[in-house]
Formats: structure tokens, C-alpha cells, sequence
């Protein structure tokens, strides 16, 4: 090679040095960005949840643990999962706390109460589960219950169940579920007025069907029966409703609720969230912005693993039902357990 020839050499073998460095750099950049940020999203998710120690306020004074084997591996390669049966305390709180809870909830209502509870068990294997829903008006013995302010409060006779969480919160709420049906509640799951409506937007919606028209002026929602598509706000209506169906009663608005929960769970079944980052980001955040858990639930990869082991469990292998109950004699407006049904359901439970 000439002189000539080698320094252009020269001079090409340093822009692509160069144009490689800068490459390498940009992919180093651009791999550190996505690391830095998906450890930002798990930072921001895990943060989102709220807690409450359950198992230590209420200590030992429960009923059993159910004895199940409690892992099993889906594959040679994939970690174990829970497979163990499960009760899980879900409720549905009507806090008006924040501006968005106070808008959906339509009042000026301080305080909060359980709008809806359901005990979910999940049988041991976690491809099938049963939901309980207790309805709110069912007159209770409520149990002395620790407060986190220090001494607890006094047992109530024919309280109204729902009043557990107003005077007691989450701890309480647990410990009058577990006194009236002695089954242990394993978990606990609480979502408010606004993450409800976040998670059925973030879904797309969800489509339930109604066998009567719904017409109720205190939820603000009117449907002729059918078929219908609900946004977020719509959903809650829907879940709350009682003057616009049936008798009035809350056991018009259960039917609903469960009707509501089976869509849902059609809906998540639906939407492959792992090949959809930006979908499986916007549901989760949704969800943990407004929920509470025990602190055994209080982290995100515990909800994950929470997740992974009910992938074996359909819309269709989740049953539904109301506890058994009664007119109260004392009140033509509350309910009661209806025994020996109840005490039956409850057992089928442990």
C-alpha cells in the first residue's frame, strides 16, 4: 500500500472504532435506562401497597390453620407455587377518604364500613374456588376487638356486621369473620372505591348481563336489561346498587356483586397481561394504588406468587353463593345466619 492508501485506512478503521464505541455506549446506556426503570416500576408497585399486621394483633386466639401441603412445582424447571387450599377476607371498603373515593362514593360520609365482604376459598390444588359473600346487614355477636391505638373494644350483640371495620378496621373485620364462621382467614384483601373503578378501566371495561331493568337514582345508574359494556364508574355503580333491583335489600345488590365478579374474573382471563408489558403495568398499578393487605400479602412478588398459583383456575370453576340467613326477628330490615345451613357451609370451608 501507498502512503495514501494506509492513512485512508487508517482513517476508516477509526471511524468504525469509534462508530462501534459509540454503539456500545448507547446500548450500555440504553440497558442501564431499562434496568433503572424496571426497578423503578417494581419500586413504585411494592410501594403502592398498604398493610396491616393481622396475625400479630389478633395472636393466637384463632381458629387452625388448614394442614395442606403447601408447594408443588409446576415444572422440572419452574419454581414451586402455593398449592395448598386458601381463605382469603376480601373486602370492598366504602371510604370516602381522597377526592376520587369521595366523588364515586357520592356523599360526604366520614369513616368507613365493609360495602362488601366475601370469604374466598380456594380449594387445595387452586382449580376451584368457592366465594362466600356475608351480606352487611347481617346482625352479629362482634367480638372485643385490639385496637392499634392501644385496648380494644367491647363485644357487641346484634351489631351489624359491617360496623366491625368502622369501629376495628381491617383487624377487627377479620376476627368477626373468623368468630361467626371459625374458619381461619389466611389473608386479607381490601380495595376502595377508586381502585375498583382503576381496575375495571384498566381492563377495558367489563360486560355483565342483567335479567331486570336497574333503575336507581343513589348509585346514578339505569340500565334496561340486557347486555351491557360498564366502565369503571359504571362497575362500582353496579356493585353497589340495592334501591334499583330486587326488594331493595342487600341481597338484590350480592346477586349483583357476584355476577360482577365472575365477569371479572372472564375479563383478567381474557387479556394475556405477560405479552402486554404496558397493559400488565397499568393493571397492576391499579390495583396496589388502592389496596390493603395482611403483611403476608404486602409485597409484590408475593401477589405474583399469589397469581402464578391460580393459573389452573377458570371463570367457570369459581362458585358463588350468599351465606344461608333469615329475616332477623328483631329487625324485618337485618338478616341472621341460617342454621344449621350456615354452620355447614362455614365447616365445608376448613
Amino acid at each position: 500500500m501507498t502512503d495514501k492508501e494506509n492513512a485512508d485506512y487508517d482513517r476508516r478503521v477509526g471511524r468504525r472504532s469509534r462508530v462501534l464505541k459509540i454503539a456500545g455506549l448507547t446500548l450500555a446506556g440504553a440497558l442501564v435506562l431499562g434496568v433503572a426503570t424496571a426497578g423503578w416500576a417494581y419500586w413504585h408497585l411494592n410501594s403502592n401497597i398498604k398493610s396491616v399486621d393481622i396475625d400479630s394483633a389478633l395472636g393466637a386466639d384463632r381458629p387452625a390453620k388448614a394442614v395442606t401441603t403447601p408447594f408443588a412445582a409446576a415444572s422440572a424447571s419452574a419454581s414451586p407455587v402455593p398449592t395448598g387450599s386458601l381463605n382469603i377476607l376480601v373486602l370492598g371498603s366504602d371510604s370516602r377518604s381522597g377526592k376520587e373515593n369521595k366523588a364515586l362514593g357520592g356523599g360526604s360520609s366520614t369513616g368507613a364500613r365493609s360495602d362488601t365482604a366475601m370469604v374466598v376459598h380456594l380449594d387445595a390444588g387452586r382449580t376451584k374456588a368457592t366465594i362466600v359473600s356475608i351480606p352487611r346487614d347481617t346482625l352479629v355477636t362482634r367480638p372485643s376487638c385490639p385496637l392499634s391505638s392501644g385496648g380494644s373494644t367491647s363485644v357487641a350483640y346484634n351489631a351489624m356486621f359491617n360496623t366491625a371495620y368502622s369501629v376495628g378496621g381491617p383487624v377487627c373485620a377479620v376476627k368477626t369473620v373468623e368468630s361467626i364462621t371459625g374458619v381461619r382467614m389466611d389473608h386479607y384483601i381490601e380495595i376502595d372505591f377508586a381502585g375498583f373503578a382503576k381496575l375495571v378501566n384498566a381492563l377495558g371495561g367489563v360486560t355483565v348481563t342483567t335479567t331486570q331493568d336497574i333503575d336507581d337514582d343513589d348509585s346514578h345508574l339505569h340500565l334496561k336489561k340486557g347486555t351491557h359494556h360498564l366502565d369503571g364508574t359504571q362497575a362500582l355503580a353496579f356493585a353497589r346498587t340495592r334501591h334499583g333491583i330486587g326488594d331493595g335489600s342487600d341481597l338484590g345488590r350480592i346477586g349483583l356483586q357476584q355476577t360482577l365478579v365472575k365477569a371479572l374474573l372472564s375479563q383478567i382471563s381474557a387479556h394475556d397481561l405477560l405479552t402486554d408489558p404496558t397493559k400488565l403495568y397499568e393493571v397492576t398499578d391499579a390495583v396496589t394504588d388502592s389496596l390493603t393487605t395482611d403483611t403476608g400479602l404486602d409485597s409484590l412478588s408475593e401477589l405474583i406468587s399469589l397469581g402464578e398459583s391460580l393459573k389452573g383456575l377458570s371463570a367457570d370453576a369459581v362458585t358463588t353463593v350468599t351465606m344461608p340467613n333469615v329475616t332477623a326477628p328483631s329487625d324485618p330490615n337485618r338478616v341472621v345466619a341460617k342454621e344449621p345451613a350456615a354452620s355447614e357451609l362455614w365447616e365445608s370451608l376448613k
